[in-house]
């Protein structure tokens, strides 16, 4: 035993000094949740962290270890998301921000994708002479392809493979990549010859619980979260409703919470849909454990947040066999995935019909989220680091 290194004998490691450049944080989605919670950790455990981010107004605190600079983007912009835009004039802040950066001394850079603050991370990196982590969030070649309102099916696949080759550009720069999902890593890896790695996603499960549910009726209720666009295939829900209008089904309601460009034609097409808009947490958590099903037909996500949060309130999900919420959800165990639209509405209709396998699914879905913490996650984004770094 005496030539083992035991944890108790094994030098301990010193924490890098990060530097983490989100262009999301702020806004209601997967990527900017995930963000605020990897700054809030980094300041839980006291670490060296310079969260760098877009705000209303730009301000800079230093709180010991903890430094926050907040950066304004212009009124110059290409819209993202409803609540997300480019900011064209980025380039800015690039000598203020290396000033910063110089005074915080990083030993790594870590950049969330594409965006004005992922180019200016690079920058930096460059710069500086340091590593870069970039973090894969969203696939946004899918929703260029998608998004295009017109053009054949050819067309849209050359713009998405168009747009993922000049993705794909900054994350050749990467030091260590990271993503959410198997499928991601392995093209990550496969693509860029860099060393990529699994970081998946934890959940709140005290804010995102069955403890929650305060229901006053007894309508069934089929439930979704997420942004209202065409990425996320949110007209499947008329679809739905025809099917279980001709099944006989008609004691249930779609609750949908979020917004965007999709809302006018669901309002217009959907009878048996109620509209919450952007809900704050507590209401969030309520809404989810109101639900008898969470039903989210994109195929484009990297990963789901919303799709835990669902199991985390004891609500089985349906979900597609593309993107990363099948990598979630079990079927048959927690929730079912879907290889169709029509497969999907048979779905559905089976756990409006089964009571008891619903509350079977709910349960095991509940147990399976309480094993996922996000301080595991990040915990594993530091051991990810060190595969660039000798610390």
């Amino acid at each position: 035993m005496s030539g083992l290194e035991t944890a108790a004998s094994r030098p301990a490691r010193r924490v890098p000094r990060v530097a983490f450049l989100a262009d999301t944080i702020h806004e209601v989605n997967g990527a900017a949740r995930t963000c605020r919670e990897f700054a809030a950790f980094a300041k839980r455990r006291g670490y060296p962290f310079f969260s760098v981010r877009f705000a209303r107004r730009e301000s800079f605190a230093d709180d010991g270890p903890f430094r926050t600079m907040e950066l304004r983007r212009s009124s110059l912009g290409i819209g993202v998301d409803p609540d997300l835009r480019f900011d064209l004039l980025f380039y800015r802040h690039r000598e203020n921000l290396l000033e910063r950066l110089g005074d915080f001394a990083p030993d790594l850079i870590h950049v969330i994708g594409p965006g004005e603050l992922g180019i200016l991370g690079a920058i930096a990196a460059h710069h500086f002479k340091i590593p870069l982590a970039v973090d894969w969030h969203t696939n946004i070649h899918e929703y260029a392809g998608r998004r295009m309102p017109f053009g054949s099916a050819g067309l849209r696949d050359r713009v998405r493979d168009f747009v993922l080759d000049q993705i794909l550009r900054l994350y050749r720069r990467g030091g260590v990549l990271l993503a959410p999902s198997p499928e991601l890593v392995e093209m990550l890896h496969s693509r860029t010859g860099k060393p990529a790695v699994l970081m998946s996603r934890g959940v709140d499960t005290s804010a995102f619980s069955p403890e929650r549910r305060c229901r006053n009726h007894q309508q069934f209720v089929i439930g979704y979260v997420g942004r209202l666009m065409p990425e996320k295939g949110v007209r499947f829900f008329a679809k739905l409703e025809r099917y279980l209008s001709e099944a006989g089904e008609r004691n249930y309601c779609i609750c949908m919470a979020g917004w965007g460009s999709e809302e006018n034609w669901l309002r217009a097409n959907l009878r048996q849909a109620l509209f919450d808009g952007i809900l704050d947490p507590e209401a969030l958590g309520r809404a989810f454990a109101n639900m008898d099903v969470f039903v989210f037909p994109s195929r484009t996500d990297t990963f789901g947040n919303v799709v835990q949060e669902a199991l985390a309130s004891a609500v089985p999900a349906v979900v597609t066999n593309q993107g990363g919420p099948k990598t979630i959800v079990e079927h048959g165990a927690t929730g079912l995935v879907a290889s169709s639209d029509e497969e999907m509405c048979e779905h559905v209709l089976r756990l409006i019909r089964n009571p008891a396998e619903r509350a079977a699914m709910g349960a095991a879905g509940r147990a399976r989220m309480m094993t996922r913490p996000w301080d595991e996650v990040f915990e594993k984004v530091y051991d990810a680091y060190r595969l660039c770094l000798d610390c």
